[in-house]
């Protein structure tokens, strides 16, 4: 158990970060290597999951419908038992229609968790420090996803563990964290009434449009990119990728203002 004092809606949102970027960094740093090596996919079929894992953030939209019967911090826990799962099992299944499976649960827990955090976030912390908060929950998973990759270089490179133990073990971790969360934290109360229905305003479709165009340059780049240095450099260039993974996430916990303060431009 905790303190009383720390059982804040903050200490909540960063608890929650911390098993967010955890799960997915594992996931997603190992994923390229695990599929080639173990499932011996092809760029079809990794250009098949990257389309399946984007299907439910497709249609986060529909978290609205959800929230007339479920409480917003009740949908985020939800979903991040969703990703621990996810992630966890993900070793389990090394062939085409296992991972897809596998990948489903999991990106649908991560993309209805990130609709219903950043409202969370936007509900709990006062408009004058949310700038600065959004930063800090930003260096935070920075951080963390610094420590996944040095739990991976640790897996392969001192421990000599698998691909379906390290899941489990990244995944395990995501579920004992999820589970101290529903345990430890009270139910907090929204001081702000939410709609339930979808909001669009007109004077917001330049935003609209590039974030549908950073999205898609983002899922073409992480798609073939990654896969085709694996598949022509192997082992040798999951050390390299890596390696890249540490530098970006450092990079984003050195300076993460600007990237939050772009987060809340248009609120």
């Amino acid at each position: 158990m905790i303190p009383r004092h720390w059982k804040t809606k903050q200490a909540f949102l960063i608890v929650t970060t911390i098993l967010m970027a955890l799960t997915f960094s594992g996931w997603m740093a190992m994923l390229n290597n695990f599929v080639v090596e173990e499932a011996a996919f092809t760029g079809r079929e990794i250009g098949i999951l990257q389309s399946l894992r984007e299907v439910p953030g497709f249609l986060a939209f529909t978290a609205v419908f959800i929230l007339l019967v479920m409480k917003e911090q009740t949908l985020a826990l939800v979903s991040l038992c969703l990703v621990s799962i996810g992630v966890a099992i993900t070793g389990l299944f090394p062939f085409e229609y296992g991972l897809y499976a596998t990948t489903v649960l999991m990106s649908i827990g991560f993309h209805y968790f990130e609709t219903v955090n950043t409202s969370l976030t936007l509900q709990w912390v006062e408009k004058s420090e949310t700038p600065t908060f959004m930063g800090k929950i930003i260096s935070v998973k920075s951080m963390v996803s610094l420590v996944a990759y040095g739990m991976i270089w640790l897996f392969f490179s001192i421990f000599l563990l698998d691909f379906s133990t390290a899941y489990l073990v990244i995944g395990g971790l995501g579920f004992v964290l999820f589970l101290w969360l529903w345990l430890a934290f009270p139910q907090f109360e929204s001081p702000v009434e939410q709609h339930r229905k979808l909001i669009l305003r007109k004077r917001y479709w330049l935003y609209y449009l590039l974030t549908f165009f950073s999205g898609a340059r983002h899922q073409i780049f992480m798609v073939f990119v990654f896969y085709s240095k694996i598949s022509n450099y192997s082992k040798v260039w999951s050390i390299q990728n890596r390696l890249k993974y540490f530098i970006n996430q450092l990079d984003n916990y050195t300076k993460p203002s600007s990237h939050s303060l772009q987060q809340v431009a248009f609120l």
